[in-house]
């Protein structure tokens, strides 16, 4: 006679089998749960591209070193896991519009005023330097009136929308040098400047005529173009396969770099004041300067000291400026003080001429061993630096008045593009320090090829700048070499120093704490790549705080790529959500946001 499932219950009859059905159910349970949590990794080794490959080169480095685990892998019956999955969740944070006349275009560190006005002294620019505001103003930029998705590249080298970057200033400011005309609804960029008088081009070619060992493209590929204006010297050398910095103050030249980026030009906001600048020791091939406004002679030379500790040994220093081809008596002042201390640093002249327009200008070569000058120097002065002073960072490093001493081993790179894959001449002498290198080149090869570019819902086609937040070997803006972007390679400060390599391999990139604010515009990237970087940059400063700084940073529509523990996505998803981001999941680990036109 069949019982009732009620009766056996109440009658408590067959003990033993009731007792094995439930064990067999938690059994089952218990099975499909671990089941599902079993990882499956794909790209196993590719933990070893963001720990710590090698021994910082500077042995007093003693900051927090990021690691990488994939600590949560794809699930081996998730249907969903190789998809672009929604994340819904979301944080409750009152968000508040910037207020102010530069609210649309605010910057924190740079527009400090409290800071500024209470500077004893600005003889050195130090009212252009950073004094980041604390605690960090919890703001979102507002977004301009008219804002329009960017014109693509390579278009927009040469024209911008005006109400993306409404300051009609500099129109006024340089309408006779050339540098920039308001057309309509557009601001166009001719190739002008006040040194290019025949055009960019001619003058690029030019400096290449005169020198015929620059070899632009192959044997110069990375470049700083000092006081740059608009940046059109180095948007029109990426034709011949030269990647240029081009960096200017934040001045009375009102949203020079800000044109600069939205042309899709490498740049950034920079001053040559009190502190170093954010780049390795002997990291450019050619630094540029046309009349860039900088004395170099200033403070005993310091900003020409400064250069030097940047240039690469054998490298050129090329200054088209009024002293070279100038008689006046103030002209003449600066040549004289410009060539004391260009041979005090010994450097060497290896040309100077005028162009068929009447500019001129000197190039000057870096020596590349310490022997064939500094040691017959008669007077030491500036003095040689000591090793103690060599460390590899310039992070709110002050400027010093001594010549940097020379690598012992001074091999300049491969031609390009060999050096993007070859080894570079800074990596470290450990023994697996190479294969470790084309270890981490062929892992981020095959990531961006498989998941960055084929997998993530990504529309490469509106990418132009891009950023990439915790370099490492900047293995990720290597795969991206081939395609229409340039890339920001930014190396933490609380990580090892590995900048010298990413110059090494043809690449640009600076030196950045990520909890403070980036020397940027608003809405200056198209993609900011996150791999590996807020477990610990969470230690020291709020995660909130840096997601206001990528809302501010990025454009509308623009992308954040993150790779990183499934705990770290679960912190950063909903943060994202509560700024009315579209935020997916891919793989279980790289998370993709999508910032929206949206403002509180």
């Amino acid at each position: 006679m069949a019982i009732s499932m009620q009766n056996f219950l109440k009658e408590r009859k067959y003990p033993f089998i009731f007792t094995l059905f439930v064990l067999l159910i938690c059994f089952t349970f218990l099975l499909f749960t671990n089941t599902v949590s079993n990882p499956l990794v794909v790209y196993s080794d590719f933990q070893a591209t963001r720990r710590p490959l090698l021994t910082p080169p500077n042995e007093n480095f003693t900051r927090p070193v990021a690691t990488a685990s994939i600590d949560r892998a794809i699930p081996q019956n998730d249907d969903t896991s190789h998809h672009n999955v929604s994340i819904t969740a979301t944080m409750n944070i009152d968000w508040k519009l910037c207020k102010g006349p530069v609210a649309v275009d605010y910057i924190p560190c740079l527009d400090n005023y409290k800071a500024i006005k209470a500077l004893k002294s600005r003889r050195h620019m130090e009212h252009r330097e950073r004094h980041c505001p604390y605690p960090s103003n919890h703001c979102l930029v507002p977004i301009p009136n008219g804002y329009k998705a960017p014109i693509p590249w390579p278009k927009s080298r040469d024209m911008i929308w005006y109400d993306n970057v409404p300051h009609p200033k500099l129109v006024q400011y340089k309408k006779i040098q050339n540098w920039v005309r308001k057309s309509g609804e557009y601001l166009v960029f001719p190739g002008g400047g006040t040194q290019f008088k025949d055009g960019v081009n001619r003058y690029a070619e030019f400096i290449e005529k005169t020198l015929p060992d620059i070899e632009w493209g192959k044997h110069i590929r990375v470049i700083l173009d000092v006081g740059c204006g608009v940046a059109s010297f180095g948007g029109y050398l990426l034709d011949k396969n030269v990647i240029t910095m081009s960096f200017a103050p934040k001045d009375e030249h009102e949203a020079q770099i800000q044109f600069a980026l939205e042309r899709g030009i490498p740049a950034t906001l920079s001053v040559i004041g009190t502190q170093r600048l954010t780049y390795p020791d002997n990291g450019y091939d050619l630094i540029h300067c046309a009349r860039c406004r900088v004395h170099w002679d200033a403070d005993g030379g310091k900003p020409l000291l400064e250069l030097n500790r940047i240039l690469r040994p054998g490298g050129f220093f090329v200054w088209s400026a009024t002293p070279v081809y100038r008689d006046d008596e103030r002209d003449q002042n600066v040549w004289r003080a410009m060539v004391t201390i260009t041979e005090a640093m010994c450097w060497k002249v290896v040309a100077k001429t005028v162009d068929s327009s009447g500019i001129g200008l000197v190039i000057y070569q870096k020596p590349v061993v310490s022997t064939s000058c500094y040691e017959k120097r008669s007077e030491n002065k500036p003095p040689m630096c000591e090793k103690k002073d060599e460390k590899n960072s310039s992070w709110y490093a002050r400027l010093s008045g001594c010549i940097s001493l020379l690598p012992v081993d001074s091999n300049w790179p491969m031609p390009w593009p060999q050096r993007l894959t070859s080894k570079p001449p800074s990596l470290p002498t450990e023994s697996d320090a190479t294969e470790m290198f084309h270890k981490d080149s062929e892992l981020w090869s095959a990531l961006v090829s498989d998941v960055y570019r084929d997998g993530v819902a990504i529309n490469w086609s509106s990418v132009r700048n891009v950023m990439d937040m915790n370099a490492g070997y900047g293995g990720f803006a290597a795969a991206l070499i081939d395609l229409p972007v340039w890339v920001m390679n930014v190396i933490p400060i609380h990580v090892p120093d590995t900048l010298s390599i990413i110059f090494d391999r043809g690449l640009i990139g600076i030196y950045h704490d990520w909890c403070e604010s980036l020397n940027t515009y608003p809405r200056t990237y198209d993609l900011l790549h996150a791999s590996f970087l807020f477990e610990n940059l969470t230690k020291r400063c709020d995660i909130v705080d840096v997601v206001v700084e990528l809302d501010r940073v990025l454009r509308p529509d623009g992308y954040l790529l993150v790779q990183d523990s499934r705990e770290m996505i679960n912190k950063l998803g909903p943060i994202l959500n509560s700024l009315h981001w579209s935020v997916t999941l891919y793989k279980n680990r790289f998370l993709l946001g999508k910032k929206s036109l949206w403002r509180p």
